[in-house]
């Protein structure tokens, strides 16, 4: 595969435009359009139809992505940088994959990897095809938007022929070849717009950004600018680095708002451009632009160079934009403003997005461009909805920046959900499994979910106020729906594509909310079981699992007798974990569905043992035991079970703990501990203790924001070695190399220090009685003893346990659960691209139904590398090699493994691409039958597709036949 993109001539890219336009109503992949009003702004002696825009970089490199962005509602362009170093030279210097943008954004590459030439072309050719489809579409005034070039880094290169004519030829394209060749091409497609066509403004830019490295010392920036001012006669922006802030200001915010885990040195922040340097400098410009009838301003900001410290991107150095990136560009502009009472333009990039951009324009900082916010799912879809937001915002002439209002949203900005690391540092959760080649769309939710759960079907019926029938479906793979929409651990939420747009669909309490409204309604309707005669199955545990192989086991006809050893079913929900986490109500009400599918329970007494139930005629056991052996904390002092302690405090005989309690451990568990400890009479003081850091934790992230904000204090990397007269004394540790779990090692140091402790709370686990299993091999074998839950994994969760009994009721029954799922659950295609790009979606509006249409990989990909192909099977994504630079943001949405840059089906364009690589695909042979070099599964052939399938899989062909027959635009 190619590391380099190959630009589209001007021909191929209008009649793409106008035959995918009129044959599917979007634009390259896009159908998110957006129509400006006749409001206007004035900058620069140009109009924009609105402030906002791409920022410079992968969103402004290809024409095609610059048409896209305009199509969605961008009307300001800040075109990617060009410099002297270009081409296959820079191309060569970028590490790949070269962009993340999950959460943060992360990139390693900076200036176009085009020469300055072809750079030059595909500005030329968005320019005229801007001008073009405006008009030819109604999206706007045909000057109703503005090109912004970028240069940098080093005046003698900007004084280079080959920049000295790209600047030029910016000014006034009429006398350049390219030019010249898109009016011509374009008045011969269109004739009835060739009047307009040939009246296309020829002067591109009026206005450039200086784009500073890293390092660039302040003489340096200040002939830069001043040459474009004076000699070339351009409005000019600076472009500042966060580093104007110093390092310590930046670490300290970034640590106030959670994000100490980002890594840097203070090396940026001695060499680059310093404040008391920076300010006479912006005067001097100011004064300069001025005499000479110009504008100047500063944008803010550059991305923050930042260390690699988890393997982000394979390069020692990366730069960090995004939503941590906010933080410090509202800070700069805070500073700016105030020392220039305002009266010094700003253009405004660090961290965009539809949370910030109003009250930023409001604030007069404009314009506005955004890139992080664009590399994630929606992408260039995202900057319609910037765009509406601002139409009803008054449009005035710059008339200077609102100090105190820009000082407002600094001071804002670290307590901001939006700009705040939660207690964990967020990690995207993958899948195990390779995308497939075809029909790759899947909810990675219910992929993430033990039992599979339906989750965006129940939650569609839930949007349609279909309680019941949602209610219905929840019960079809979980019998305990109370108990799970309250405390499950919703590792479908951890996987939630939502999770990049603002939050995470919050699936367990819609699952709690469907429970309550049609619980009443659907318990007295289910199918009473109809019980054979055999084969009878004995559950030792009523708890979760078994309660589950109960229901299970009844709704198959399977007679099952639960025995529990306690008074009342239930299990650690009912025996340990505290009130004010789940109700009794809940648990009862999870009992009582269980209950109604029949079934024998046997409370109050041990279990008979193997032996015994084999002699009473059980033919299959279901060890249920859960896992009552904890993990002991070998220290002197006094030291209680997390477990004792919590089911003492359930049973309401909380012992005695003194005013300071030290609980060890960094589950749930311990969370659990410690928030009861806070409520234990005479207690002062809860401190959680643990050998790595809170990041680390196991603990749900959830559970930790609770503990903290109920006053829980946390000692991180110290190990407990004795507790004595009120004081713990612990070993302090740092981290090491990491371990097979992936985090790093807590390492001893010979450091000691001491908490105060009355009591020890140890929450280190738990695990199941080896001895009782044992003995239960020892009667039944391999395919008549199930265990289930914590008696098969260790410590597991609820939503485990009952994946595990479904299971066990599967293989006892000897056939699935076959259900039917309403077809009202099922949202149109159409009503689901539209969520694609909704920020801020309202509770229940939220949920991408992402198994109707992903395509996360198509709206990430700024050059539009991957697309999608509609077959008569349905949807199909196919990546268009010779459009993808392997930036690899896609492989971080993709809910599979590996990313879709190199395991989607590949259109190739020429031998040598298709040589270069390794992905599965297919090269034309010819462009008018489907003639062609396939790659699959390691072999390579020819293979006609005219008469037949030729022996390939029917979706591939299909999706080939579908190419050439209505997307041959592609070949």
């Amino acid at each position: 595969m190619s590391e380099r993109m190959t630009p589209l001539p001007f021909g191929a890219l209008l009649d793409r435009l106008l035959r995918e336009y009129e044959d599917r109503g979007t634009v390259f992949g896009e159908s998110h359009f957006y129509k400006a009003g006749a409001k206007q702004l004035p900058i620069f002696g140009e109009k924009l139809e609105t402030p906002v825009g791409p920022a410079a970089g992968p969103h402004t490199q290809l024409a095609q992505n610059i048409v896209t962005a305009y199509c969605c509602g961008a009307r300001f362009f800040e075109l990617k940088t060009v410099q002297k170093l270009d081409g296959p030279e820079l191309a060569a210097c970028i590490s790949r994959p070269c962009i993340r943008a999950d959460y943060e954004g992360y990139n390693c590459e900076w200036s176009t990897e085009l020469t300055v030439a072809q750079a030059y072309a595909e500005y030329v050719k968005a320019w005229v095809l801007l001008k073009i489809v405006s008009r030819l579409w109604g999206l706007g005034a045909a000057n109703g938007f503005v090109f912004n070039m970028s240069v940098g880094y080093d005046l003698a290169g900007i004084q280079t022929p080959k920049l000295d004519a790209f600047i030029e030829g910016m000014k006034d394209a009429s006398a350049s070849p390219v030019f010249k060749e898109c009016l011509e091409t374009a008045s011969a497609r269109l004739p009835e717009l060739a009047d307009h066509i040939r009246a296309i403004d020829p002067h591109i830019c009026r206005s450039v950004t200086v784009s500073t490295l890293h390092g660039c010392p302040p003489r340096e920036i200040e002939s830069i600018a001043a040459y474009l001012i004076r000699e070339k006669g351009l409005n000019t922006f600076v472009k500042c680095n966060p580093t104007l802030l110093g390092y310590d200001f930046v670490r300290q915010r970034l640590d106030q708002a959670g994000f100490g885990y980002i890594a840097f040195d203070d090396h940026h922040y001695r060499s680059d451009l310093q404040w008391a340097d920076a300010v006479p400098m912006f005067r001097r410009l100011q004064a300069l632009a001025k005499e000479k009838g110009l504008e100047f301003g500063l944008k803010l900001s550059n991305t923050c160079p930042v260390d690699v410290k988890a393997g982000e991107l394979p390069s020692d150095e990366m730069y960090m934009s995004g939503r941590s990136l906010y933080l410090l560009t509202v800070e700069m502009a805070r500073r700016v403003a105030a020392e220039f009472q305002g009266k010094l333009r700003l253009s405004f990039s660090g961290g965009v997005d539809f949370f910030n951009v109003k009250p930023l324009f409001e604030a007069g900082v404009w314009p506005i461009t955004a890139a992080t916010t664009l590399l994630q799912p929606g992408g260039y879809g995202r900057l319609r909805q910037m765009a509406r937001l601002l139409e009803d915002c008054e449009f005035a002439p710059f008339a200077g920046v609102d100090a105190a209002a820009v000082a407002a949203l600094s001071e804002a900005a670290p307590q901001l959900p939006r700009h705040r690391q939660g207690a964990k540092p967020f990690a995207v959760k993958k899948g195990e499994l390779t995308a497939p080649l075809v029909d790759c769309y899947q909810a990675p939710c219910r992929e993430a979910c033990p039992i599979g759960q339906d989750a965006p079907q129940y939650l569609e019926l839930l949007r349609q106020g279909r309680s019941k029938e949602a209610f219905s479906l929840i019960l079809e793979k979980n019998p305990l729906p109370f108990i799970t929409g309250t405390i499950c651990a919703h590792r479908c939420m951890d996987r939630c594509t939502r999770r990049f747009y603002d939050r995470a669909v919050d699936i367990r309490s819609a699952k709690l909310q469907a429970a309550k409204a049609a619980y009443e309604e659907v318990l007295p309707e289910l199918p009473a079981p109809q019980l054979s005669e055999g084969p009878r199955c004995a559950v030792i545990g009523g708890g979760p699992a078994g309660l589950a192989a109960a229901w299970f086991l009844g709704r198959a006809g399977i007679p099952a007798t639960v025995f529990e050893k306690n008074e009342r079913l239930g299990g650690v929900p009912r025996q340990i974990i505290p009130g004010f986490r789940i109700s009794e109500e809940a648990i009862d009400k999870d009992i009582a569905l269980v209950l109604s599918q029949g079934g024998q329970f046997l409370t109050g007494r041990p279990a008979p043992s193997a032996a015994e139930l084999k002699a009473q005629g059980y033919e299959y056991l279901l060890l249920a035991s859960g896992a009552p052996c904890p993990v002991t904390l070998d220290i002197p002092g006094r030291v209680v079970q997390a477990l004792d302690f919590l089911a003492a405090c359930k049973a309401n005989n909380t012992p005695e703990l003194g005013k300071s309690v030290a609980v060890i451990g960094g589950g749930n568990t311990a969370m659990d501990a410690a928030r009861a400890a806070r409520r234990c009479p005479g207690v002062e003081r809860v401190t959680i203790v643990y050998r790595r850091t809170r990041a680390q934790m196991p603990a749900a992230e959830e559970e930790l924001e609770l503990a903290l904000a109920e006053g829980v204090e946390f000692r991180e990397l110290v190990n407990p070695i004795s507790q004595s007269d009120g004081t713990l004394t612990c070993r302090v540790m740092e981290l090491g190399e990491p371990d097979a779990s992936g985090r790093r090692r807590p390492v001893e140091t010979e450091q000691t220090c001491e908490l105060p402790a009355d009591t020890v709370i140890a929450a280190l686990g738990a695990t199941a009685d080896a001895g009782l299993a044992a003995a239960c091999r020892e009667v039944y074998d391999g395919e008549h003893l199930f265990l289930l839950g914590d008696a098969k994994r260790g410590p597991a969760t609820v939503v485990e346990a009952i994946a595990d009994a479904a299971a066990a009721a599967r293989a006892i029954a000897g056939s699935a659960h076959v259900y039917r799922v309403p077809a009202a659950a099922f949202p149109p295609a159409s009503a689901v691209r539209q969520r694609k790009c909704e920020l801020d979606a309202p509770c229940g509006e939220d949920c991408l139904a992402c198994d109707t249409v992903c395509e996360n990989c198509v709206s990430v990909c700024p050059n539009r590398a991957n697309t999608v192909i509609e077959t008569a099977a349905g949807p199909q994504v196919l990546h268009v090699d010779r459009l993808c630079n392997e930036c690899g943001n896609c492989a971080s949405f993709c809910p599979y493994a590996g990313g879709p840059y190199r395991d989607k089906f590949t259109l190739f364009a020429t031998e040598e691409d298709f040589r270069d690589s390794a992905n599965q695909g297919f090269l034309p042979l010819d462009k008018e039958r489907p003639h062609i070099r396939l790659r699959l599964d390691g072999e390579t052939g020819e293979i006609d597709l005219t008469a037949d399938d030729g022996g390939l899989d029917a979706a591939l062909a299909a999706l080939i036949r579908s190419v050439y027959r209505d997307y041959s635009y592609l070949l």
